[in-house]
């Protein structure tokens, strides 16, 4: 099956396009089909926003469309920046600026109450309208400076209770964040790579159940 990874977000493209490949699918991305779309994100859920931009580009490439909305939450500020993650500073995609925010906003809690957590959910659209939506997410804590160049977003801050090791995890003693690990590592117990695991399980059976109908 080719898919249409539905995303203008470069690191996130890797990072779809990496986990779709290993499954076994072949990803078009946005650039390679020609389509220059920027769906607003309304939704009041992760989910919802998923669902938005899987429609959006599922109807402008043809194709069965996977599209991910992800963020992250964090305890102490009550869950945000939430579905608000790529534009917590204002604009949208500003790294620096997000992360600057972030940091701001945490200076004053402890490191015992610094918890947060990666969501993400995935929405496969297909041509025909089916839907397929699964989450996952990666819990952990938000570190005092941005550390690691492997990586994009607030990984620089976000520190993973567990790592991936082998067909296993471990856990993260030495404290790495998202960003100091290999992407295989990352990949083990990131939000997206269990979301897609969950939609890797799910799809024979959404699939056997449209050609039923």
């Amino acid at each position: 099956m080719t898919i249409c990874a539905a995303t203008n977000n470069p690191g996130k493209l890797k990072e779809l396009r990496r986990i779709l490949e290993k499954a076994g699918f072949a990803v078009k991305s946005l650039r390679e089909l020609g389509i220059d779309l920027d769906p607003e994100e309304t939704g009041a859920t992760f989910a919802e926003n998923a669902a938005l931009k899987a429609a959006a580009f599922c109807r402008a490439s043809g194709l069965p469309t996977v599209a991910d909305d992800s963020g992250l939450c964090v305890d102490a500020l009550g869950g945000a920046p939430g579905v608000y993650s790529a534009r917590y500073a204002g604009a949208h995609g500003d790294d620096e600026a997000n992360n600057r925010k972030l940091l701001a906003a945490m200076q004053a809690v402890p490191e015992g109450q610094r918890a947060a957590r990666f969501v993400s959910a995935v929405c496969l659209m297909l041509p025909n309208g089916r839907t397929l939506t699964v989450q996952g997410e990666c819990p952990g804590r938000i570190g005092p400076a941005p550390r690691g160049h492997n990586g994009f977003g607030y990984d620089l801050l976000f520190i993973p209770d567990c790592v991936g090791a082998g067909a296993g995890t471990l856990p993260n003693t030495a404290g790495r964040t998202y960003a100091e690990l290999a992407d295989e590592e990352k990949d083990a117990i990131s939000h997206r790579g269990r979301a897609m695991e969950k939609l890797e399980a799910e799809l024979p059976r959404f699939l056997a159940a449209g050609a039923a109908e």
